[in-house]
């Protein structure tokens, strides 16, 4: 029965680092998948993280299985985190949240329980969006179709034909956005359009389910929420799928977090139950370790201020290699005006580059790019920029 079933394609980004760890060139650079590395290049284990885990080995806290929603405290300090401890939408008790295997994990729960509560609703995604969004909400049985979101032409965001497309959606239907660091461009909109996109949103009768897997990653970890909260109007209704995988550094631990806000309490309560037999049916509950570190941090006052502390830090070093990346295609005679590459956030730059010349990027330079043209970001050391902006140069020829 199994021989006559063939292999599987690799999937657009896990499968290119694949291809990078069987690469036996010396010189290879690895910039497609979304980890971040520090200035040598390495994944850092954050310190708070590391006093944390200390502090859990210390308590000797036994092994049992968590609740089917994961530990209510895990949730309490997600949601006050991603809204505000004193905003409406918390204190008025009417979200219901579960703690995810990371926030994939929380997608494809979002998904399974569109599925089986909203059965006609089709999810729109950005044009473009993460690879993976579509293969989740497939794999969950709902369709999706896509709306306008960049802007070639300015490497912008194309506000006039994303609000359009707004206008046109079936009311019942899903829209998928990027809570911050967009995910492949890099291109957020402006906290004023947030309010624009909020307010078509609202008008059209969409349920908004924001994909906020990089809070602290653009300007800081407040104002990375200025789009959710543009959607947190009492009464409102809305999907936010959390991940900790880049602002805890705790990629392998899959901590992740779905929240769904609901019109009331009541409402809430019957939403939890819907969220707690979709998990059921899935992966039954979910691991403690990872959920346990972030609720410590953020429970400790001085352990949360070395967190804010080191991500900023992360921060400012994506932004400073930002600069430095468009200064190192500069100085190589990159034909073309890149300054665009500053103005993005987050971890990814939608560089331009077609996937003809990421092909020639990977054969003859080792330099491993997403085809979409996506780079990341931190990928880039003072140990490699300059190579990277030389082989660009090459690549790309001299201007016309």
């Amino acid at each position: 029965m199994l021989e006559t079933i063939p292999a599987a394609p690799r999937d657009a980004i896990l499968g290119l680092t694949a291809a990078f760890r069987e690469d036996p060139r010396s010189e290879k650079i690895n910039l497609s998948v979304g980890v971040y590395q520090d200035e040598t290049g390495k994944t850092p284990t954050l310190e708070c993280v590391r006093i944390a885990e200390q502090r859990l080995v210390e308590s000797a806290a036994g092994k049992s299985y968590l609740p089917i929603p994961g530990a209510p405290e895990y949730a309490e300090v997600v949601q006050e985190l991603a809204f505000g401890a004193t905003h409406e939408v918390v204190t008025s008790g009417r979200i219901a949240s579960a703690h995810t295997p990371g926030g994939t994990g929380a997608l494809r729960v979002a998904g399974d329980f569109l599925k089986s509560n909203l059965p006609s609703a089709t999810i729109w995604m950005s044009e473009p969006t993460w690879p993976n969004h579509g293969n989740i909400f497939a794999a969950a049985g709902v369709p999706a179709k896509s709306y306008a979101y960049f802007d070639q032409e300015s490497n912008g965001l194309a506000i006039g034909p994303m609000l359009e497309a707004i206008k046109q959606m079936p009311a019942g239907d899903v829209i998928l956005l990027h809570g911050c660091c967009h995910n492949p461009t890099g291109i957020d909109p402006t906290p004023e359009q947030w309010k624009q996109i909020a307010e078509a949103v609202r008008d059209r009768g969409l349920l908004p389910l924001l994909d906020f897997a990089y809070q602290g990653f653009a300007e800081g970890i407040d104002e990375d929420a200025v789009g959710l909260r543009a959607f947190s109007q009492p009464g409102s209704e809305m999907i936010v799928c959390s991940s900790f995988s880049k602002n805890f550094g705790l990629y392998r631990e899959r901590v992740g977090s779905l929240s769904i806000v609901c019109p009331n309490a009541d409402v809430a309560s019957a939403i939890q139950s819907q969220i707690n037999s979709a998990i059921r049916a899935n992966y039954s509950n979910p691991p403690a370790h990872g959920a346990a570190i972030v609720n410590c941090v953020l429970r400790d006052e001085a352990l949360r201020k070395t967190w804010e502390k080191e991500v900023a830090t992360m921060r400012s070093r994506i932004n400073d290699t930002r600069k430095q990346f468009v200064d190192a295609l500069t100085a190589k005679g990159v034909p073309g005006d890149y300054s665009f590459i500053t103005r993005q956030r987050g971890m990814f730059s939608f560089s331009g580059l077609t996937k003809e010349q990421v092909e020639v990027l990977r054969e003859k330079y080792a330099i491993y790019i997403v085809g979409s043209g996506r780079i990341n970001v931190a990928g880039l050391t003072p140990a490699n920029i300059d190579r990277v902006a030389e082989a660009i140069a090459v690549v790309v020829g001299p201007a016309a």
